[in-house]
Parts: C-alpha cells; sequence; structure tokens
C-alpha cells in the first residue's frame, strides 16, 4: 500500500510539472504576443503623430496662405476705393 502511494504520488509530481510548463509555455507565448501588439501599437501612435504632424503643418502652410490672399484683396479693394475717388 506504502509502495502504491508512493507511485501515485511520484506520478502526481511529474503530472504537475508537466501542467506547470505547458502553463509556462502558455504564458511566455501570451507575453510575446502582448509585447508584439504593444510595439505593433507604439508604430501606430508614432505614425499617427507623424501624420497628425504633417496635418498641422499644412492647415498652416493653409491658413497663411489664406491671409495673404486677405492682405493682398484688402490692399486691392483700398487702392480701388482710393483711385475711385
Amino acid at each position: 500500500m506504502r509502495l502504491a502511494m508512493i507511485f501515485v504520488a511520484a506520478a502526481s509530481a511529474v503530472a504537475v510539472g508537466a501542467c506547470s510548463q505547458h502553463t509556462q509555455d502558455h504564458a511566455d507565448q501570451a507575453a510575446n504576443q502582448a509585447a508584439a501588439a504593444a510595439a505593433s501599437a507604439g508604430q501606430d501612435v508614432k505614425s499617427a503623430a507623424h501624420t497628425s504632424a504633417v496635418a498641422v503643418d499644412n492647415a498652416v502652410d493653409s491658413t497663411t496662405a489664406a491671409a495673404g490672399v486677405a492682405s493682398r484683396k484688402a490692399d486691392a479693394a483700398a487702392n480701388a476705393a482710393k483711385n475711385t475717388q
């Protein structure tokens, strides 16, 4: 009877060890996938920030150009008003 209990205990220890390794393997895979997802998300954020910066630069350029056009039109209107007098 004692020998049977020793065998059961040994078999249980081996099974627990195998399950622990299997669980560790899954945990490692999950951690690797999480790290890859985080790196990908970081690249996406970096790309979005760059795209946003370009859009802001373009908006500034467009606003500056529009202000220049408005200024030239105001000057032209002032000149036309002065010339009509």
